[in-house]
């Protein structure tokens, strides 16, 4: 018998096998080389390096950046707050959404904040415990510690804790927004003795402490959930809002639960996007604009061209937002058909290709009302854990009031509420009914944490910004698209449109001079800001090469860090 032929038919038969497997050994990710953290306080980067070096995973690092900012970043976050978490665990190849957002307190109503005459009470939802929601970041940290993290608790916050203890340095972003809210935080004994020294607001560069948000940390170490929606400190935050006005109960504590819900998921230009679900606004709205833009080659198209298409499907996006999302534990959202491509294919018949659309032309419903203080950190360790967490207070120190002992301030979340639905708003709009207030219902939100990836690139992505969130991301995302880096999608300039006010803002310098009247001439009208908005962070991972990139908003400078960890092998 000759065996060659048999032979050469073997090999035959293999090659398609080795030419497989060979290609799938080049497709397999190369590892992380070092871990990045990006967050908007150097402070809280170096908190989660630590936890990394101790042999915690990007979930722990979560938890110590998350802590740290609550305690050095005040203005925009805290445990007294709530948080949006997007995971991604390497182990599985999966990815998990963790909703730790405030929950309306299980005594609110519909019209809590109405007079006799059904006319929204001036603060009412805004100063003050009544306008707090039960918090979810302690919960939030907890799940995210004990069924993700690799080191306990007593660990992860350790960070936290021994800087409210020695102290820090008081940044300039803290001092330059506190004086906007110091009138207020004056009228809370707990809130005075944080933020002012002899009734005056406390100055950049003096240092602080914060011996009972130590304590704080130290009980959720200890307990863990149990340590803060239970016993002495539940009890003494109940007692506090009540006796301030608020109306918390021990069961409202007790029922707060951190919720898991499927990510939302859909690709645009070979990219697969994995985002925030409802109560998050931002990731339906991210599909619907980017589904409308993928009826056209619009990363061809010239300034002016690309940004009126960006617009009306901002515009349209926005309209959507407002009518339809709320809380899906209370309201039928109506997912697949708004992130639908034939829904997408509607939307843009409408749009003319060189003529705005006013928003008066399409069907009204009320505005969104987020405030914009919030904050965003993104991670990804050596093993290649992902972590986009927003978090927020609300408006700028939250309600401005602290329970006095306990270290923080709490939020004024309620005031994401729609206030009065079906009552006209100033701009002759009904307010929507999906987001009304309801006992235990969470508040919709516009944070959208992202991840980014076309098997080459993987990012995490977001940002702070209110109602804006969601088109910094958007913006962000095109240019992460379009080959730039972490530190490039950072700091793009931003334009915004969100249905009402029938307006584009922009940054200073981000359309040129002959683009706005190229807009202008389609009949839109641009408003050019005076100052900046956001504090991007971004991290970036080359999948080919191992390389990872670390990107924080330089629009804030000299507060946010943007860091890479130790080589890889130091953490193994």
């Amino acid at each position: 018998m000759n065996i060659r032929p048999v032979l050469l038919g073997l090999i035959l038969l293999l090659l398609p096998f080795s030419a497989a497997l060979q290609a799938r050994e080049a497709q397999a990710p190369v590892p992380p080389r070092q871990a990045a953290i990006a967050s908007a306080n150097a402070y809280a980067t170096d908190a989660g390096l630590e936890v990394l070096a101790q042999g915690g995973n990007a979930f722990d690092a979560a938890v110590a950046v998350s802590a740290t900012l609550g305690l050095v970043e005040p203005e925009s976050s805290g445990i007294g707050g709530g948080a949006l978490m997007l995971l991604h665990l390497a182990d599985g190849d999966r990815d998990v959404f963790v909703d730790a957002r405030e929950r309306a307190p299980l005594a609110a109503t519909r019209d809590m904040y109405l007079d006799a005459s059904g006319q929204v009470r001036p603060k009412s939802s805004i100063d003050g415990p009544l306008a707090a929601a039960i918090p979810g970041l302690p919960a939030g940290l907890a799940h995210l510690s004990e069924k993700y993290g690799r080191v306990p608790l007593s660990v992860s916050l350790a960070p936290a804790i021994r800087l409210a203890r020695k102290g820090w340095v008081m940044n300039a972003k803290t001092a330059q927004v506190l004086p906007w809210r110091s009138e207020v935080l004056a009228q809370s004994p707990g809130a005075r003795e944080l933020f002012l020294r002899k009734g005056k607001p406390v100055e950049a560069g003096q240092v602080l402490k914060n011996p009972d948000y130590a304590r704080t940390l130290e009980r959720l170490a200890r307990d863990g959930r149990e340590g803060f929606y239970a016993g002495s400190l539940a009890r003494r935050l109940v007692d506090g809002v009540r006796g301030a006005g608020g109306i918390w109960t021990l069961e409202d504590l007790a029922q707060y639960r951190a919720v898991e819900r499927e990510p939302l998921r859909f690709s645009h230009r070979g990219f697969q996007l994995v985002t925030a679900p409802p109560p998050s606004s931002g990731g339906v709205a991210l599909a619907e604009i980017l589904n409308v833009l993928s009826g056209y080659d619009y990363p061809a198209m010239a300034q002016g061209e690309r940004t009126h298409l960006v617009v009306e499907a901002m515009r349209r996006a926005y309209r959507d937002r407002a009518q339809f999302l709320g809380d899906p534990d209370f309201v039928d959202v109506p997912l697949a058909r708004m992130m639908s491509l034939d829904f997408a294919a509607g939307l843009r018949a409408s749009i003319h290709p060189h003529k705005a659309t006013p928003s008066s032309l399409l069907p009204p419903v009320g505005p969104a009302r987020e405030r914009p203080d919030t904050t965003h950190f993104s991670i990804i360790d050596t093993e290649g854990n992902l972590a986009a967490v927003t978090q927020t207070v609300n408006l700028t120190f939250g309600n401005a009031f602290a329970v006095p002992g306990t270290g923080f301030v709490l939020n004024n979340e309620m005031d994401d509420f729609s206030a009065a639905p079906g009552v006209p708003n100033a701009f002759g709009l009904i307010g929507d009914e999906a987001n009304e207030i309801a006992p235990g219902k969470r508040p919709l939100s516009s944070m959208t944490p992202t991840f980014l990836s076309d098997g080459e690139r993987t990012a995490a992505i977001g940002t702070p910004g209110g109602s804006r969130i969601i088109t910094m991301v958007l913006l962000g995302l095109m240019d992460l698209m379009d080959g730039g880096g972490a530190q490039a999608a950072a700091d793009r300039p931003r334009y915004h449109h969100q249905y009402v006010p029938d307006a584009i803002l922009a940054e200073p310098g981000a359309l040129p001079g002959d683009v706005v009247a190229q807009l202008e001439s389609m009949g839109h009208t641009v408003k050019i800001a005076d100052s900046t908005w956001g504090n991007m962070q971004v991290v970036l991972w080359n999948r080919r090469s191992g390389e990872v990139e670390a990107g924080s908003d330089r629009r804030w400078k000299a507060v946010g860090k943007g860091a890479l960890g130790a080589p890889a092998a130091i953490y193994r």
